[in-house]
């Protein structure tokens, strides 16, 4: 799944006048390549872009002329770059086995850890990645609901 962005039609200082920048976002390529593969993410990813490319031009003609520069992250890149296991910016698998009451890992549900006071919020707090702001939230509900309780003597 690709997704494209081009933020400069929002906000044009972004780029010189009369340029953009685009985002393409492919989601789920694998961080562990295939045995036949020969090569690490470092030698493959700017082929592998081109690919992405080819397959963009196919719904947009003229795409890939208009492209100045670009710079490919791949999910080593992630990893090695921002600090993101397995290149995974939802800071784990969005599937079933790490979902709701085994978000983060098991045991650590509902924002709390098994640290008194310490609390976990973000991509890999549930509901998950994503840019939502729902797992700060949750999270500062129970700490909210903690500190009550506390503050009540409960």
């Amino acid at each position: 799944m690709l997704e494209i962005t081009i933020p400069t039609t929002y906000d044009s200082s972004l780029a010189p006048p009369g340029k953009h920048v685009a985002n393409i976002f492919l989601q789920y390529v694998p961080y562990t390549l295939s045995p036949q593969v020969a090569a690490s993410w470092h030698a493959l990813k700017e082929s592998y872009a081109d690919r992405v490319m080819d397959l963009i031009e196919e719904y947009a003609p003229g795409f890939r002329g208009l492209v100045l520069h670009r710079h490919v992250l791949s999910p080593l890149d992630l990893e090695e770059q921002y600090g993101l296991p397995g290149g995974n910016i939802f800071h784990g698998e969005m599937s079933t086995d790490q979902l709701y009451f085994l978000r983060p890992v098991p045991g650590w549900a509902q924002y709390r850890t098994p640290i008194r006071g310490l609390y976990v919020c973000g991509a890999g707090a549930h509901p998950g990645g994503g840019v939502t702001g729902a797992p700060g939230h949750n999270a500062a509900r129970e700490i909210l609901k903690d500190w009550r309780s506390r503050s009540s003597g409960l």
